[in-house]
């Protein structure tokens, strides 16, 4: 049996562009992706902390150490430049993978700079 988990997040991203023109996903600054775990056209999740909006979508790699965060497409009707969001990545795993994987929380700095505060690395076993 799998058993979906967290296995990546990136709390309190401050949303540096809305692109309505672009036809779908999520780019974000390469390094944030790297030390969260997340790959390039894996599905994510994006909540709004300000509006309450959540949508589904997959990522795009921006240029490490950017600090981009840009909703595109359909997805950029529910959030703006300045908005905060958490942008958080799951995995389906079995009982022998849980008990070997970690999750990785990026907690930022609140700024458009989106800058890693603090890692945290949570055991799901």
């Amino acid at each position: 049996m799998l058993r979906t988990f967290m296995l990546g997040k990136v709390h309190g991203a401050i949303v540096t562009r809305a692109n309505r023109g672009y036809s779908g996903s999520l780019t974000l600054d390469g390094s944030l992706m790297d030390r969260a775990g997340m790959l390039p056209l894996e599905r994510v999740q994006v909540l709004n902390l300000d509006t309450g909006a959540r949508v589904e979508t997959y990522l795009i790699r921006g240029r490490a150490g950017s600090g981009t965060v840009g909703v595109n497409g359909a997805a950029a009707h529910h959030f703006k430049p300045g908005q905060r969001v958490l942008v958080v990545a799951f995995a389906s795993l079995s009982d022998a993978e849980r008990k070997q994987a970690r999750a990785r929380v990026l907690i930022l700095d609140g700024t458009r700079r989106n800058r890693v505060r603090r890692t945290r690395v949570l055991r799901l076993g």
